[in-house]
């Protein structure tokens, strides 16, 4: 029988970065030991306070019934304190909406904000999810491209280019997923005067790895500089600071006519996030930030040991991200090399390579709008990094 789907589905590009975790669990299921540094998921267990007020809202039975679609009033009031207190960015528990992670944040503010033919300027590289939520929702993605030599970000100057009658919002995330870079305060300053000259024009900012940041400026939230806040959708969650990935809780702080429509489009949609998650992220933002600062230190040490052991592979050029766990190398100096029965012509092929012969998994940059690079997580334990960085070093030597 012919099943018709929808072009929608058909025009859809799958999760590179899922896409290569199923093809490691494959060849882990025939006994092949694969290291896996292709998730972006915390290799940290949810810390044990956050367990506990999950454990205590089904014991208290309150917590069975649907929430409020927009999430629970006690922590739609907290996060919107967070963001206040510590992002600076004026918000209320009205303008919050609480969803099944920030992958369904974003999803319900493209299908809020976009026609079919309005743009969004994604800056490049992104996360490989974006370019397919815009095109989603029947909008545009254009790709605006930061280079290595200026930690792949965009520049004011690229974007007030590549902004026409048609753009709607800017999207991008900091620190960057999939290049761990971070933008300045100064840096976002020069973004927002490009925006404030044009009328409605719209920032979406990804926020959702500000705890993992190692840089001495700190985080800078674009919605707490001058004229930004109504200007700006923040978009954050509790998956990766918080180590809650199977907990899918994310939220935005928008404005409250953004807001709006995204909790009626959620509300069409999934109805809610779960009631027990909510418990849980409640305690992640009002307890013991010190389990995330830890991890932090954990992942910041992990990076200069990653820097190190890649700096010994001859032909891998890296910059010194600072934030996020990712390591994002131009390895376009393997194309065209042959091992004598694998050539490389690209990146993609580069991964596979390193995943059937090095046994180790990353991701193709090609996914992420860097056809030259590779994505790596060190969101692994510091045996499986050293480990995997020894079998990649001699299959890469092994290309000629």
């Amino acid at each position: 029988m012919n099943y018709p789907l929808s072009d929608r589905i058909n025009n859809m590009s799958e999760s590179a970065t899922l896409a290569m975790a199923a093809k490691a669990r494959e060849l882990k299921s025939q006994g092949i030991d694969i290291i896996s540094l292709s998730l972006g998921e915390p290799d940290f267990k949810t810390p044990k306070h956050i367990q506990e007020a999950a454990k205590k809202a089904i014991d208290s039975e309150k917590y069975f019934a649907y929430p409020p679609v927009s999430g629970y009033l006690d922590l739609r009031e907290a996060i919107a304190q967070k963001l206040q207190k510590e992002n600076g960015i004026p918000s209320s528990a009205d303008q919050i909406v609480v969803s099944n992670g920030a992958k369904q944040s974003i999803a319900n503010v493209m299908l809020s904000l976009l026609n079919p033919g309005d743009e969004v300027i994604v800056f490049a590289p992104f996360w490989v999810s974006y370019a397919e939520l815009v095109k989603l929702a029947e909008g545009t993605p254009v790709f605006v491209t930061g280079t290595l030599e200026n930690d792949f970000k965009p520049s004011a100057q690229q974007l007030k280019e590549a902004i026409t009658p048609k753009t709607k919002a800017i999207l991008y995330s900091s620190p960057c997923n999939p290049t761990g870079s971070v933008f300045t305060k100064a840096e976002l300053e020069a973004i927002a005067e490009v925006v404030k000259e044009h009328t409605d024009l719209l920032v979406i900012s990804d926020e959702i790895y500000e705890h993992i940041n190692f840089g001495t400026e700190g985080h800078t939230s674009i919605g707490a500089l001058p004229g930004m806040a109504e200007r700006t959708i923040t978009v954050n969650g509790f998956s990766k600071g918080f180590a809650m990935t199977g907990w899918r809780v994310g939220y935005i702080s928008a404005p409250l006519p953004i807001a709006k429509a995204a909790t009626k489009i959620q509300g069409q949609i999934t109805s809610g996030n779960s009631s027990i998650a909510q418990r849980a992220a409640l305690a992640a933002i009002t307890e013991d930030l010190t389990p995330t600062l830890d991890m932090t230190k954990t992942y910041h040490k992990r990076r200069d040991m990653m820097l190190e052991l890649l700096e010994e592979m001859p032909g891998v050029v890296t910059n010194v991200p600072t934030g996020a766990f990712y390591i994002f190398p131009d390895v376009s100096s393997f194309f065209g090399k042959s091992d004598g029965e694998t050539t490389i012509g690209d990146a993609d092929d580069l991964a596979i390579y390193l995943l059937n012969k090095a046994h180790v998994s990353v991701v193709t940059g090609g996914a992420f709008g860097a056809p030259n690079c590779i994505r790596i997580s060190y969101a692994a334990s510091d045996a499986e990094l050293k480990e995997a960085m020894v079998r990649m070093k001699k299959v890469l030597s092994e290309l000629k």
